[in-house]
């Protein structure tokens, strides 16, 4: 694979993905990949949600509660 020359205020991650997208892959396999990266992402958001969600002591009946605010 060639090597991208590209280093325009890109991070890290933006470069990886350039690097990977340079090749031509199935439409079935770009899909899969989004749904990895989503998957991945949606688990470290859910996984901070739970940190905070520990860290404040709430609970079911918290949420309960804030469910049936109005």
């Amino acid at each position: 694979m060639q090597e991208l020359s590209i280093n325009q205020n890109f991070s890290n991650i933006q470069l990886e993905l350039l690097k990977l997208y340079s090749t031509n892959i199935q439409d079935s396999e770009l899909m899969e990949i989004k749904n990895y990266l989503a998957k991945y992402f949606a688990q470290k958001a859910v996984s901070r949600a739970d940190s905070i969600w520990e860290a404040k002591g709430f609970d079911n009946d918290e949420m309960d509660r804030w469910l049936n605010e109005k």
